[in-house]
């Protein structure tokens, strides 16, 4: 049986966002699992990995510790803003009950918090990031005018942009090009998120219209290629000059890279069976070349007979 954790007092990142009055009048309350809603466009992801399986080991030990923060639903029930993947492990644990705090928040409120709490996991994809950049800068924009968004007591007003990079480790630039990535269809998106399309070329692809970016990704498929930064930029401009079209995109996508022109690789176990088991890496590299330059030598005598 789980320990019971609705009466360990823990100080957590939720603390950071309450008042020390508030904190004072909070109380954790057990509420039904089946009464917890996930947080409309969550924009990241519960996934059932590794680090999930831990969790939900350690739920099924000792209960849930650190509680969530819900607010009320006009619809009944409460939101989840903070503790989607500790729902999700004592679901799966068996749990009937979580401890929670429950708080009233606005909309824009609500975000600002769900956003800044789960941007400090260790882990997070390039379009969890992008989406949650950009619900935290409209949270920000409706709130209007208020006096936490100045740097100082006395001085300018900090743009939402500049608001969302001072609580994070990302520049005001770097946030915008995170949101630009809310641009791409779904199947870039997650190609970005698989590591096969590198952060720079993606913003600049993230202009291209949903069409031509459907273009594109048919091309990249069937060239197998992953665009350079370059690549990109140029596909960009035929785009704003209005020639953007699937056989341009593979024009181009289907260009060797220079990378590839000026390198020979190689494959390690192809290597080895010409070698003894005994010789190292520097020692296949020397053999080699010995025999690049004998047989540079036997050509350069055939020619001058």
């Amino acid at each position: 049986m789980p320990k019971n954790g609705a009466n360990i007092s823990l100080t957590s990142y939720d603390d950071i966002f309450s008042t020390e009055e508030s904190r004072q009048t909070e109380q954790i309350q057990q509420i039904p699992i089946a009464d917890l809603h996930p947080f409309k466009n969550h924009p990241f992801k519960v996934l059932d990995d590794e680090a999930m399986q831990r969790t939900v080991e350690s739920v099924a030990q000792f209960g849930v510790l650190a509680p969530l923060v819900v607010r009320p639903r006009e619809e009944g029930g409460y939101e989840i803003i903070s503790g989607h993947r500790r729902q999700h492990a004592a679901e799966l644990a068996g749990l009937k009950t979580l401890p929670v705090i429950v708080r009233n928040m606005d909309d824009d409120q609500a975000v600002i918090q769900m956003v800044d709490s789960n941007l400090q996991r260790e882990s997070i994809l390039p379009s969890e990031r992008a989406f949650a950049y950009k619900m935290k800068l409209e949270a920000i924009k409706n709130q209007g005018a208020r006096s936490d968004l100045t740097s100082a007591q006395v001085g300018p007003k900090l743009t939402a942009a500049e608001k969302i990079a001072l609580d994070s480790d990302d520049s005001k630039s770097q946030v915008k090009r995170f949101i630009r990535l809310t641009n791409l269809i779904p199947e870039l998106l997650e190609l970005v998120d698989q590591k096969k399309i590198s952060f720079n070329p993606a913003v600049e692809l993230s202009y291209l219209t949903t069409s031509e970016q459907r273009d594109f990704f048919e091309a990249m498929q069937d060239t197998q290629n992953a665009p350079s930064l370059s690549q990109a930029q140029r596909i960009k401009k035929l785009s704003q000059a209005g020639k953007c079209s699937y056989d341009a995109i593979y024009d181009i996508m289907g260009e060797e890279k220079k990378a590839e022109m000026d390198r020979v690789t190689i494959k390690n176990d192809v290597l080895r069976k010409y070698f003894p088991k005994s010789y190292t890496p520097r020692q296949m590299e020397e053999t080699i070349l010995k025999l690049l330059e004998q047989w540079q030598k036997k050509r350069q005598r055939s020619q001058e007979r």
